[in-house]
């Protein structure tokens, strides 16, 4: 989990992601205000991307430059996120009731 750890850290300048996306600071402020990224701002207010911040907007441009609009895209990231949450809660869920009931996997 270290490596997750790592790349969701908010280090990267918009510049830097600028020039490892190939993507303008316009286009990547763009996509911040359509909620597809969210970056953090530094005590200045300078915006801080992840590592995986770069990669969700490579893959945004990558889905734009197939005609995917950003609505689209958006909506494909909440039903992920949904789908998401539901296999964690229902991980939970067997977890507790193994608890309960003393079940132990092999």
């Amino acid at each position: 989990m270290e490596d997750e750890s790592y790349k969701e850290r908010k280090v990267i300048t918009i510049g830097v992601v600028s020039e490892l996306t190939g993507l303008t600071e316009r286009q990547i402020r763009y996509y911040e205000d359509r909620k597809l990224i969210f970056p953090e701002r530094s005590a200045r207010g300078n915006r801080k991307y992840s590592f995986a911040d770069v990669e969700r907007l490579i893959d945004i441009a990558n889905k734009r430059e197939d005609g995917v609009t950003t609505k689209e895209i958006k909506q494909e990231m909440e039903s992920k996120s949904r789908k998401e949450d539901r296999k964690i809660r229902k991980q939970m869920l067997r977890g507790q009731i193994n608890a309960r009931f003393g079940v132990q996997k092999d």
